[in-house]
């Protein structure tokens, strides 16, 4: 089997909701990190195969092929074709795996995986309100609510919650884990690790005017933080654990990969970043949802024949912080790997981006680390979790 090789990663910084990002357009957001992976691999935009771009909120202008539109709006030929993938959270991620399998199967060797979500343009959730405010059908369908007849509506705040029970934490424990996510998110941003993956774009208005301001720091980061802040943010219901201080934060981003074959690093004439090393996806109980991404990271580590104690570095998203807690307790990680750098609780979680968004940080990690295999997961709604192991060349 043809190996699959990733030459070019990027991002751009997270823009909180209303922020920074606010005035891009998604598909020319998603435009400007195609145009940046290209520049990155110095490629012919002609040479490009396909852009596969994970996006969750389908609807208004993320609407009619976001991805496509993207490619529209880019430095690529109306030739390169381009597609959306809808896995919830993991969207971008599982772009990246369709992208790899399509160089890994000898059917295409330049292929770009790119995810982007405008949260702030796009609101999350959009796809549900908008068809109930028709008067149109729910996504529950009555085959589904007859297997689960208990459950109202799968939901992630109450899978987060239900997982904090389940693993004995405490409201305590996820607010120190979210100041130590700013924490880090704070000494990677001041020390200089993001400024390799990040792509700098002008600031817009909503008008589409720039200015001649970069983006180029994440606006989510609080840089004054305290974990008496965290502590005293309310929780979001009443009795529970889970606030806004210690999940995700809504935010507005685009990132990408260049995936290549063996002929396409010939072809571009560039060295690899990394090798896909494995692929896995799974699904899992849809009312907890959240806790997927545990035994999908040992299905994944079993099937690649490494163990916990072989991956140098973990990227596991922060959607809330029960996740990367429970997954800690049941992979046995050293938590000293996970998430060096923060995560998308003092970075941002924009959605369909932020499986690239993350692969992006672990690529340039492990070189900055001098690390050999890295691992990436993330919890997604309907109880599904993607794992993708790479290695650094």
């Amino acid at each position: 089997m043809n190996e699959a090789y990733i030459v070019a990663a990027t991002r751009t910084a997270g823009g909180r909701k209303g922020g920074r990002l606010s005035g891009w357009h998604p598909a020319d957001l998603a435009a400007q990190v195609l145009n940046g992976l290209l520049d990155r691999a110095q490629a012919e935009p002609a040479m490009v195969e396909d852009v596969i771009m994970g996006c969750v909120s389908q609807t208004g202008e993320q609407a009619m092929n976001v991805g496509r539109n993207a490619v529209l709006a880019s430095n690529l030929p109306e030739s390169v074709p381009g597609t959306t993938v809808d896995r919830q959270c993991g969207s971008s991620q599982q772009a990246l795996h369709f992208a790899a399998q399509a160089v890994m199967a000898g059917s295409m060797d330049v292929v770009i995986a790119a995810g982007v979500e405008s949260m702030t343009r796009v609101p999350m959730f959009s796809t549900v309100a908008l068809p109930k405010k028709a008067g149109m059908g729910h996504y529950m369908s009555p085959g589904i609510r007859e297997r689960y007849p208990h459950v109202a509506e799968f939901t992630q705040f109450m899978g987060a919650e239900t997982m904090t029970k389940k693993y004995g934490l405490h409201k305590a424990e996820l607010d120190a884990y979210a100041l130590r996510s700013h924490r880090r998110a704070i000494d990677a941003t001041q020390t200089g690790r993001f400024d390799e993956e990040i792509l700098p774009v002008p600031v817009r208005t909503f008008d589409g005017d720039g200015h001649d301001e970069l983006h180029t720091v994440d606006e989510g980061i609080r840089f004054d933080v305290s974990l008496e802040g965290i502590s005293s943010v309310n929780v979001l219901r009443e009795g529970g654990s889970i606030s806004a201080a210690n999940a995700s934060q809504i935010c507005d981003g685009a990132s990408g990969v260049l995936v290549v074959s063996k002929r396409g690093l010939k072809r571009l004439d560039v060295e690899p970043l990394a090798r896909i090393h494995h692929m896995t996806v799974i699904g899992h109980n849809p009312v907890i949802m959240l806790e997927a991404p545990l035994p999908a990271t040992e299905k994944a580590l079993q099937k690649a024949g490494l163990a916990t104690g072989d991956i140098d570095l973990f990227e596991v998203n922060e959607a809330f912080a029960p996740v990367p807690l429970a997954w800690l307790q049941a992979i046995g990680a050293d938590p000293e790997r996970l998430n060096i750098n923060g995560g998308a609780i003092a970075l941002g979680h924009p959605l369909g981006a932020s499986g690239t968004k993350l692969m992006t940080t672990l690529v340039h990690g492990l070189r900055q680390h001098n690390g050999r295999y890295g691992l990436q997961t993330m919890c997604e709604g309907g109880g599904l979790a993607n794992v993708t192991i790479i290695e650094r060349l």
